[in-house]
């Protein structure tokens, strides 16, 4: 044996409760054929998915030095969490995955064992063997590897699957790549140098295979809103949501609001994202952006009541309700397991939401300034038809106008945008090319998806956030932006 040769280990874990009844599975292949040497899985008792996939990970490893003990070997695993703490890039805090973690160190010499992140899809073999496992012990039996068929399923699975898209949930990297080779093949794109999976350097096309126009500056009061005098309103007498932007575009009044609607903005009131730069149709940078996943927090006892909740008012904690959309969003993130840093709001109820998804990934939480809510002057803790029936004007005035405040000094919309997008700036800056949670609230996501898409400021009121939903926006380094996911909440309907 030498140690040229190499192995394939796929392994996971999976417990049922999280934590629950939990069993791990791992496999062995032949990196030239594919074929399994080895096979491994065991019930473990209560456990976490976490705990499962690392004693997974080591029994992989222990059945590949068995077989080959000078072998280098591959992992391959569907835990972001598991495959970035053993490559050294996160932390390991979590005192029940740290002996695991150095068992699996310690197995095969440092250098000899490579990790790699694959989507689960690609993982059935070991998945299958963990479910075996679990299976086996709810009928009191042990797992044997004379009757598992789960060689056979992953086989049939291959067989029968599509190649899956690259990029994070929701990213249609590889048909955009496939399309600006064919516009560069046309005499259409740009020169760029592509690599396969459609990755590479310099100038290319726009997402998606068109290029992007260049974007006149706007003046220095228009600056994020050149376009704020198209803002209209709708009647009508529909109920509140919470989601006072998305409100205000159903329950305005006519009046001043609908007034300003009868203003047409010129052709050229475009609205640039704060760092946009002038690319003609040369196209942006398609390196690795800075992803940021967008989660509102849960509810608090004043969301069912639909009363406005923002930075200047009694900071609410979460509800029950709130507690257990976090648990839930928080597990959601888990499996997906592609957050690598948190970020939150400094109000009570983001906090919340974020240490429950940091205790799940074992991740610290930056607090950020910038990601707080509006401040809503007087009009804090009030349902919107109090608001309308305490101070018209001034909510004629805000609904007409993105620099007009609430009543009492509270912080405008221009004022927001300001504020979230040098945040925006910041943390892109300082997390490029990595996927970071922030953690925030209504405006400051809606802010973010509005800058992104270069849209107007009346956008804000006819988008929709719930509590505990996800968002999505990649920055990539020339300013360019990329919208890939907007309320998404089917964590919550489990």
């Amino acid at each position: 044996m030498t140690s040229s040769r190499e192995l394939i280990v796929e392994a996971d874990g999976g417990s049922r409760g999280n934590p629950g009844p939990a069993g791990y599975g791992a496999v062995v292949l032949d990196p030239a054929t594919g074929e399994t040497l080895a096979e491994a899985a065991e019930y473990i008792g209560v456990a976490t998915n976490n705990v499962a996939e690392y004693k997974g990970l080591v029994a992989g490893l222990k059945a590949a030095r068995e077989l080959f003990p000078d072998a280098t070997v591959h992992v391959r695993m569907d835990s972001k969490l598991v495959v970035e703490q053993m490559s050294g890039r996160w932390k390991i805090k979590h005192p029940d995955m740290k002996p695991l973690a150095a068992e699996a160190g310690r197995v095969f010499p440092a250098g000899r064992v490579r990790y790699e992140w694959i989507p689960r899809e690609r993982n059935k073999h070991a998945d299958r063997l963990a479910n075996e496992a679990m299976d086996a012990a709810k009928l009191g039996r042990r797992w044997e590897p004379s009757g598992s068929t789960a060689a056979l399923d992953a086989s049939a699975a291959r067989n029968a699957a599509t190649p899956p898209p690259s990029g994070p949930p929701g990213d249609a990297a590889a048909g955009a790549a496939r399309a600006r080779s064919a516009l560069a093949a046309a005499g259409t794109g740009t020169g760029r140098d592509l690599a396969p999976d459609g990755t590479g350097t310099g100038s290319g096309a726009w997402p998606g295979g068109a290029s992007r126009p260049s974007v006149p500056h706007a003046g220095p009061d228009e600056g994020l809103f050149a376009a704020e005098d198209a803002l209209t309103a709708v009647p009508g007498g529909a109920e509140a949501s919470g989601d006072f932007e998305a409100e205000a575009g159903i329950l305005a009044q006519t009046g001043s609001a609908a007034h300003a609607g009868s203003a047409q903005p010129a052709a050229a009131d475009v609205t640039p994202t704060a760092t946009a730069r002038s690319q003609g149709w040369a196209g942006p940078d398609m390196g690795a952006p800075a992803t940021f996943v967008l989660l509102r927090h849960g509810e608090t006892a004043l969301t069912p009541e639909k009363r406005f909740s923002g930075s200047g008012g009694s900071d609410p904690e979460l509800s029950a309700a709130g507690l257990r959309q976090a648990e839930a969003v928080a597990a959601a993130l888990a499996a997906r397991g592609t957050i690598q840093e948190i970020v939150s709001s400094p109000l009570t109820r983001c906090r919340q939401t974020a240490a429950a998804v940091a205790d799940r990934l074992g991740l610290d939480v930056r607090i950020e300034q910038g990601l707080r809510e509006t401040d809503f002057g007087a009009w804090e803790g009030l349902t919107f038809g109090e608001v309308r029936d305490k101070y018209p004007a001034d909510l004629d005035a805000w609904l007409a106008s993105a620099k007009a405040a609430p009543t009492g000094g509270g912080e405008s919309f221009a004022t927001v945008a300001r504020r979230v997008a040098a945040t925006r700036d910041r943390l892109a800056a300082a997390y490029a090319g990595r996927t970071v949670l922030l953690v925030t609230h209504v405006t400051p996501i809606k802010t973010l998806v509005r800058l992104a898409l270069g849209a107007p400021p009346e956008s804000l009121f006819r988008m929709e956030l719930s509590a505990a939903s996800i968002s999505a926006v990649a920055y990539y380094a020339d300013g360019n932006a990329s919208v890939r996911l907007l309320n998404d909440t089917s964590h919550l309907r489990g």
